[in-house]
C-alpha cells in the first residue's frame, strides 16, 4: 500500500487556548492600541498643566482643578436616566469634551453662562462637534423653559441621580455661585468658569486644548 506525505506526517493536537507567544502578540497589538488612540490626550494634558513642550508658553483661563475630580463623582445623569459618566467610558468610538453649566436657580448669572458657553461651543467652527454642552440646574424661569427649545437646544439637561447629591469639586458651589465645569474626554472634571470669565477665555483654552489633542 503506498503511503502519502500526508499519511507519514503525524498528526498535531488541538491545542486549547493561545500560545504564549500569541498571547504576548495580543497584549503588544492591545498596549499600541491604547497608546495609539489615548497616548495624544495624555500628553495634551500633561503640556496643557506644565508646559511642557510648549515654548511659547500658556496661561489658562479657567480655574485648573487640580487634582481633577472623576465626572461620575457628580452623580449626574440625563432626564432619561443614562448616567452621564457612561459617556466617557472606553467603548466610546468619539469621546468629546463637555462644557456642564451648574447652578440653583438660574438667575440672570446662570443665564449669561448658559449663553457663553454656547456661543463659545459655536465659535469652534468645524471643531464644534468635538465638544458637546449640557446643564443641570436646580430651577429656570417659565421664560426660560420657553426659549430653551431654540436658543438651547443642543444644551442637554442633567439631573442628580435618586437619592444623590453632586460631589462638586473643591471651590466650586452652584448653589450660591453658578460655574461652567470642563470635562475632558476621559471624564475628569479639568477646568471652572465663572461669571468673571468672558466667552473669550473659553474660546481662548478650548483652542488650545483641542490643539493640542487627538482625542476628543
Amino acid at each position: 500500500m503506498t503511503m502519502t506525505m500526508a499519511d507519514r506526517m503525524p498528526q498535531q493536537e488541538d491545542k486549547d487556548g493561545p500560545t504564549p507567544e500569541q498571547a504576548r502578540r495580543g497584549r503588544r497589538t492591545a498596549f499600541l492600541l491604547f497608546a495609539l488612540g489615548f497616548g495624544p490626550m495624555i500628553l495634551a494634558t500633561l503640556m496643557f498643566y506644565t508646559g511642557w513642550l510648549n515654548p511659547a508658553g500658556h496661561t489658562n483661563q479657567g480655574v485648573l482643578i487640580n487634582p481633577t475630580v472623576p465626572v461620575a463623582d457628580l452623580s449626574l445623569e440625563t432626564l432619561s436616566g443614562e448616567p452621564l459618566a457612561e459617556r466617557f467610558s472606553a467603548a466610546q468610538a468619539e469621546p468629546q469634551w463637555l462644557l456642564l453649566v451648574a447652578a440653583g436657580e438660574c438667575d440672570s448669572r446662570c443665564e449669561e453662562l448658559l449663553y457663553l458657553a454656547r456661543q463659545a461651543n459655536i465659535a469652534l467652527g468645524k471643531n464644534a462637534n468635538r465638544v458637546s454642552r449640557a446643564a443641570v440646574l436646580g430651577g429656570i424661569t417659565g421664560d426660560l423653559a420657553a426659549r430653551w427649545p431654540t436658543e438651547y437646544r443642543l444644551m442637554e439637561r442633567l439631573v442628580p441621580a435618586p437619592g444623590t447629591t453632586p460631589a462638586w469639586p473643591v471651590g466650586i458651589n452652584p448653589e450660591k455661585e453658578p460655574r461652567i465645569m470642563l470635562i475632558d474626554p476621559f471624564g475628569n472634571v479639568m477646568m471652572h468658569y465663572g461669571p468673571e470669565n468672558s466667552g473669550k477665555d473659553m474660546l481662548k483654552d478650548l483652542k488650545h486644548l483641542l490643539k493640542l489633542s487627538q482625542v476628543g
